[in-house]
């Protein structure tokens, strides 16, 4: 075993060989292979080196070490095991190894029930501090050490002060699935961090409504806009999300409804996993389920009706999708800009004269984790791109009223940028001083102003020029003509 975590392996090893059971005796050495590759949480590893050398002596007429009986002398002497009671003596050997081999920080997920293995109640015993919302504190009964409430507004200070001292932190559930693990361990070192998960809320409501969990969409509504559903919206799909309080199943029933998704089923299941667990459904128009609790989660079967406005996978949305004044990269061209910009995950975009945020708005839908920062220097229309975004469920697009160049001082770095209004030379040039190595710069010329400009790009910073026009086909009396739009100049390149 390589790396930081390799000591508790060890040291589990060692502590199992010193306490000998019915269970390590049984494990086989293909077992013990499997159990080396798992490079993560605290196992039985092996048999304890010594034994062959003590059945040899034995077969040879030797005495046996003190208190080693195997399971055939065991039967031979008509000594009736105890499997309940190597069971219990087993997990008590755990907890004892993962107190004495954890780090100094413990996560321990909890549910409804305040159940607790003996491993997770063994490291807060030994913890002299436990943090958790008061909800987990009153869940985890007395403690040895001290209860610490988390903060409001939520700070992990208060943890960090305690570092090197040993530590537990009580969780919902999983602690690295929509919890607190993320923000202790952006802080905290992996090394320094023992996790013991419990199940989540979306394992127990898949299991309660008998859906394949991976199979549905997951996310949290909790803290975060209630918009953010909208890119999940697909017919026939499953949705299992977080609440945020008692208000959240019938807000998102008005919003399914006024998408056109009003004849989908909304189950919502409470306090899962304890003694006031309670799952109800109805359809989410005319939603009428009471007294809902505010620890909840809801599970949705989505049911389109026609017309109804589910999100393509692809780039291009409906121009009429989105809030406008006419300054709107047009949805054939925003198909195409899409794919010369070419988002990836994680990445983020410049979106330079943003106008209605169109293009921003469908980088985002691309993938989750995508940034994008939009610049527009006309207020009206800056307000107009924020409400655009949150209405297609991408509510995170950064909406900045300012002009280029001066407004790209002190952005996030990008690694694309599109320049679709306000072109000009010092603008262009300021943007692609911007670009890291590889990054992509996509920019749309409809003047010939505009494209001289893009002409002179091509030359200095190599890439492709392209001619792109649409043509749509209208009734021309009793006859029917292609009615061309305005062509528009393409200039994307790489830079290396």
């Amino acid at each position: 075993m390589r790396g930081a975590r390799g000591f508790r392996h060890r040291d589990l090893q060692s502590g199992i060989a010193l306490a000998p059971s019915d269970h390590n005796r049984r494990l086989r050495p293909a077992a013990r292979s499997a159990e080396r590759r798992n490079h993560c949480g605290l196992r039985q590893i092996g048999r304890p080196p010594g034994r062959k050398a003590d059945r040899d002596q034995s077969r040879r007429g030797g005495s046996r070490p003190s208190g080693h009986v195997d399971a055939r002398h065991r039967r031979r002497a008509g000594d009736k095991a105890d499997p309940a009671r190597n069971r219990r003596a087993h997990r008590l050997q755990l907890a004892e190894i993962a107190v004495t081999t954890a780090p100094w920080l413990s996560l321990i997920g909890i549910g409804e029930d305040g159940e607790l293995s003996s491993a997770a109640r063994a490291l807060i015993d030994a913890a002299a501090s436990i943090f958790g919302g008061a909800r987990h504190l009153d869940l985890a009964g007395p403690t040895k050490g001290e209860k610490v409430k988390w903060p409001s507004p939520f700070s992990i200070d208060g943890l960090l002060a305690r570092r090197g001292r040993p530590t537990a932190v009580l969780a919902s559930g999983d602690p690295f699935f929509y919890g607190v693990g993320a923000s202790i361990a952006a802080l905290v070192p992996p090394e320094e961090i023992f996790c013991l998960p419990a199940p989540s809320a979306f394992s127990l409501a898949a299991a309660r409504l008998c859906w394949s969990q991976q199979d549905c969409a997951l996310l949290s509504l909790h803290g975060r806009a209630l918009e953010r559903i909208a890119p999940h919206l697909q017919p026939g799909r499953r949705l299992i999300a977080l609440s945020w309080d008692e208000t959240t199943p019938g807000r998102v029933a008005e919003l399914l409804s006024s998408l056109g998704f009003g004849r989908s089923i909304i189950h919502v299941l409470e306090n899962l996993g304890g003694p006031r667990e309670r799952v109800r459904a109805a359809q989410a128009e005319g939603f009428s389920l009471q007294d809902t609790g505010p620890l909840n989660t809801i599970g949705i079967e989505l049911v389109a009706a026609p017309g109804a406005r589910a999100i393509a996978l692809t780039p291009g949305l409906p121009d009429d999708w989105f809030e406008h004044d006419g300054q709107i990269t047009k949805r054939d061209i925003r198909a195409v800009t899409l794919s010369a910009l070419a988002p990836r995950k994680g990445e983020i975009l410049w979106d330079i004269g943003a106008g209605s945020g169109s293009i921003g708005i469908e980088w985002l839908l691309a993938d989750p984790a995508n940034r994008a920062v939009a610049l527009e220097q006309d207020p009206e229309r800056a307000a107009r791109a924020a409400r655009n975004a949150a209405n297609l469920g991408v509510p995170d697009l950064q909406v900045i009223t300012a002009r280029a160049p001066e407004g790209l001082v002190g952005l996030p770095p990008p690694d694309a940028i599109f320049i679709g209004g306000g072109a000009s030379a010092p603008v262009i040039e300021a943007a692609w001083s911007a670009l890291p190595r590889y990054g992509r710069i996509v920019v749309n010329a409809v003047t010939l102003e505009t494209q001289a400009l893009l002409t002179q790009a091509f030359r200095d910073h190599g890439g492709e020029l392209v001619h792109v026009q649409i043509a749509k086909a209208r009734p021309v009396g009793r006859f029917t003509a292609l009615d061309p739009a305005m062509p528009v100049l393409q200039w994307r390149a790489a830079k290396t």
